[in-house]
């Protein structure tokens, strides 16, 4: 072989050499780069999601509106079965019922928040909500289901909503689903009915 064409070709080499070499150094390079910017988007992903708090509530309907309920303060959702109208009561304490050997006030919230009655139906249900203190079920007409809402998307500020449902309001949705603050609701006096028997 010719030793010029030897040296040539060895040069060859030791450039290709170099070049796959330089290669796989950007390459090692660009794969600590795309880790590097795949955990920056992780950690802001993170924070994101931790900035963007939501809240669990439980959907239903009264008189056609949409309402919700936080669900931590809901214990379980019974249907509408036997139940005994309690006499010298306010219109909106619908009766008592027993839940589990539990005995009940349950309180018809439209009539609470004067909106239109509908009547009982079969399919309706009792939301029983508790707190440290109160224990008590809410009328429901019927369930929807259970969902997240995200806090930065619940309007707080109500200037369409005025009366007593103003008062027991955490805040209402862009898709004008009316969230009840439960902890009010379970605080509330005038809610609670006590019988004082002399004897």
């Amino acid at each position: 072989m010719n030793e010029g064409v030897y040296v040539k070709r060895r040069r060859r080499n030791e450039l290709s050499k170099e070049k796959i070499n330089s290669v796989l150094q950007l390459d090692v390079q660009g794969k600590k780069i795309l880790r590097a910017r795949t955990e920056a988007l992780a950690a802001e992903s993170q924070v994101a999601n931790k900035d963007e708090a939501c809240i669990e509530i439980l959907e239903f309907i009264l008189s056609y509106e949409h309402y919700g309920i936080e669900t931590s303060y809901i214990e379980q959702v019974y249907p509408l079965k036997e139940y005994t109208p309690l006499p010298c009561t306010p219109s909106f304490i619908l009766g008592i019922m027993n839940v589990c050997g539990l005995i009940l006030s349950i309180i018809d919230i439209k009539k609470f928040f004067d909106l239109p009655a509908k009547g009982l139906a079969e399919w309706d249900k009792v939301i029983i909500v508790h707190n440290n203190e109160m224990e008590f079920g809410i009328l429901a007409d019927a369930i929807v289901g259970i969902k997240s809402i995200l806090l930065d998307e619940i309007q707080t500020s109500l200037p369409t909503l005025t009366g007593i449902r103003e008062k027991y309001l955490k805040g209402i949705t862009k898709d004008s689903l009316v969230i009840l603050d439960a902890d009010k609701l379970l605080s509330d006096k005038t809610i609670i009915i006590q019988e004082e028997v002399n004897q």
